[in-house]
């Protein structure tokens, strides 16, 4: 997050956040997500949430994936950005660059 907030900043590009913890997504909008990507781009296995929830044991497939989006949105990869019908997970400097600049 700190290195997307940063990229931003420095080109001001202004950007509205949404607090996950906060205000839960909704599941119309993870799965709108999820026409854009796969589940491994957007669910993340490697947090803290996900170990604390045992998840790794219950051998989850993509629909009980996204269950766990819904419930538990700590497990989605951030930052997640939407921008021109676009959805960017994670930061990349180069990614970010080419669509907007």
């Amino acid at each position: 997050m700190k290195k997307t907030l940063s990229f931003f900043k420095t080109y001001n590009i202004e950007c509205e956040l949404h607090d996950f913890k906060a205000e839960k997504l909704s599941c119309d909008k993870i799965s709108s997500w999820l026409r854009h990507m796969n589940m491994k781009t957007l669910f993340n296995s490697k947090s803290t949430t996900y170990r604390n929830l045992n998840l790794k044991e219950l051998n989850l497939d993509d629909k009980a994936k996204e269950e766990w989006l819904c419930k538990e949105n700590l497990l989605i990869k951030r930052p997640v950005v939407e921008f021109d019908e676009k959805v960017i997970v994670g930061f990349d400097e180069e990614i970010y660059k080419g669509v907007f600049l």
